[in-house]
């Protein structure tokens, strides 16, 4: 069955069959928030709790999410209209202005996908007012900043005061995270939560939202 194939598609990083199995589900008349939350959620929650016990490692990650990103684009348009469809609370994410590393920011990105978040990615080396800009215009209640040069720091601090500064979105959480990043460092910025790993990332924006 397709169902049981898309949930394992995305376990095993198996890109080559998830297209065909999403389209016949909606072929046949699948609610695509049905396919949303009973295959492609639950299939990369397997895989993120799997990362966190070390039981899967960063390739096969990046390729679950892959397929993940594939099912999710194949979606997109059918949850658009969809009347079933729940809001998704929107994360940006980005590496802070200065800094070019990608890789954590990327996890921690696919795994906030897969755990059925809107996430608008900015890249690398971007500059506080494009969070500021980015974040009002997508209504986004979370921020996610991420560095790992601690000549860049700093960086972060500018992005939280410039929130803090700003009437419309001094609210806003913002999480933190990077190799050279502390609980102290988040704390004595401003920011409203610190990261350590990617899991713990997921856990800590679920925990923002009240999930």
């Amino acid at each position: 069955m397709p169902s049981d194939s898309i949930q394992q598609a995305i376990i095993m990083g198996n890109v080559a069959s998830i297209s065909a199995d999403v389209n016949q589900l909606l072929s046949e008349g699948v609610n695509s928030q049905k396919i949303l939350d009973e295959q492609l959620l639950p299939g990369m929650a397997i895989v993120g709790e799997r990362f966190k016990r070390n039981e899967m490692f960063l390739p096969q990650v990046l390729m679950s999410a892959q397929v993940m990103q594939t099912a999710i684009d194949i979606l997109k348009p059918h949850l658009s209209g969809n009347p079933e469809a729940r809001h998704r609370e929107t994360v940006i994410i980005g590496t802070v202005k200065g800094d070019m590393h990608d890789i954590g920011k990327n996890l921690v990105r696919i795994m906030l996908i897969g755990a059925g978040f809107e996430v608008i990615d900015l890249g690398v080396n971007v500059p506080a007012q494009r969070f500021l800009d980015e974040s009002l215009k997508h209504q986004a209640a979370i921020v996610c900043l991420s560095a790992l040069l601690s000549s860049t720091m700093n960086n972060m601090r500018e992005v939280v005061q410039a929130f803090r500064n700003h009437a419309d979105l001094k609210d806003t959480k913002i999480l933190i995270g990077g190799a050279p990043v502390s609980r102290e460092f988040s704390q004595n910025i401003g920011a409203d939560g610190y990261a350590p790993t990617a899991p713990a990332a997921i856990e800590q924006v679920q925990h923002f939202c009240g999930q």
